[in-house]
C-alpha cells in the first residue's frame, strides 16, 4: 500500500495522484505540484490515503510544497498576465485570419510556460501566430486545441436542471455517452432535451443507465408482441418504476398489466 493524495489543478481540470511526502495535507489545500506543464498549483481533493500499488503508475512524483503566500502572489501575478497575453492572441488571430475561438491561457507558476486552448472546427495553421507570441513573451508557447466538451468544463454554466454543470464542478473525465443511452431511458430524441451547452449529448444519461437497462430487461418491448391472460397485442407503453406495460388489446382497448402478477 502507497501513502496517496489527489490534487487537481484548476487551469486544465486534470487530477494527479502524487505523494504526499512528509506534508501534512487536508482536503482544500493549496499546493505546489510538478506536471506535464511545469510548477503548478493545485487543490487537494482528498487527502492522504491508502491505495494499492498496482492500480498506480510509480514512482509517484511528490507535492514540493504547500503554498506559500508569494506562490500565491506570483500567481495572481500570472493570471493577470496570461490575461493580457490571451487579448493579443485574439488580436494576432484575426490578423492572420485564423479560424480559431480562444477559451483561456495560463502561465505556469514559474513561467516557463504560457498555455492557451481554443475551440476550431477545423485543424488550423497557428505557426506563426506561436512565433509572433513567443517572441513577444519570450516563453516557450503551447496552442492547445480543445473540443466543445472541454471548453465547457473550463468556461461553467448553468445545465438544463438548473444546477452547475457537473463537468465543471466534480466530473474529472468524460465519459463516453451515446444516443442508445436516451433511447433505452425512453426520452424524447429532441437535440434540445438531451444536449448539454456543449451542444453535446448530456454527460448525466449515462448516470441511470445501468439502472434502466437492469430494470426493463424483465419487462417486454414496446412493439412486441405480448400474450396476456386477456389475449394478444402489442405492447403500446412501458412503465419501468411501476413495473408494467401497456397492451392494445383492439376492442378491449388499451389494457394495463404489471409483471408482479404474472
Amino acid at each position: 500500500m502507497v501513502d496517496v493524495v489527489i490534487v487537481s489543478v484548476r487551469h486544465t481540470g486534470n487530477t494527479y495522484y502524487l505523494s504526499p511526502g512528509n506534508w501534512n495535507l487536508k482536503k482544500n489545500d493549496m499546493v505546489v505540484i510538478e506536471t506535464e506543464n511545469g510548477i503548478q498549483i493545485g487543490v487537494v481533493v482528498k487527502a492522504k490515503y491508502k491505495e494499492k500499488s498496482d492500480n498506480l503508475v510509480l514512482p509517484l512524483k511528490k507535492v514540493i510544497r504547500i503554498c506559500t503566500e508569494e506562490d500565491n502572489h506570483n500567481n495572481e501575478a500570472n493570471t493577470k498576465q496570461a490575461q493580457n497575453a490571451l487579448e493579443y492572441a485574439k488580436k494576432y488571430e484575426k490578423e492572420l485570419n485564423l479560424d480559431m475561438n480562444f477559451v483561456d491561457a495560463f502561465y505556469n507558476l514559474d513561467k516557463t510556460q504560457l498555455v492557451f486552448s481554443f475551440v476550431s472546427d477545423n485543424r488550423v495553421d497557428f505557426r506563426e501566430l506561436a512565433k509572433k507570441l513567443a517572441a513577444r513573451y519570450k516563453t516557450r508557447i503551447e496552442l492547445r486545441q480543445i473540443g466543445v466538451r472541454d471548453k465547457a468544463k473550463r468556461v461553467g454554466g448553468l445545465g438544463p436542471c438548473g444546477l452547475f454543470l457537473c463537468c465543471n464542478t466534480f466530473l474529472t473525465d468524460f465519459n463516453s455517452v451515446s444516443i442508445n443511452m436516451a433511447k433505452n431511458q425512453l426520452l424524447a430524441l429532441n437535440p434540445t432535451k438531451i444536449n448539454g451547452v456543449c451542444g453535446r449529448l448530456l454527460c448525466c444519461l449515462g448516470y441511470e443507465n445501468d439502472t434502466y437497462t437492469e430494470l426493463k430487461k424483465d419487462l417486454p418491448k414496446i412493439g412486441m408482441v405480448a400474450d396476456t391472460s386477456m389475449g394478444m397485442g402489442p405492447v403500446v407503453d412501458v412503465d419501468i418504476f411501476k413495473n408494467t406495460y401497456k397492451v392494445d388489446l383492439g376492442d378491449k382497448g388499451i389494457i394495463s398489466f404489471s409483471k408482479d402478477e404474472e
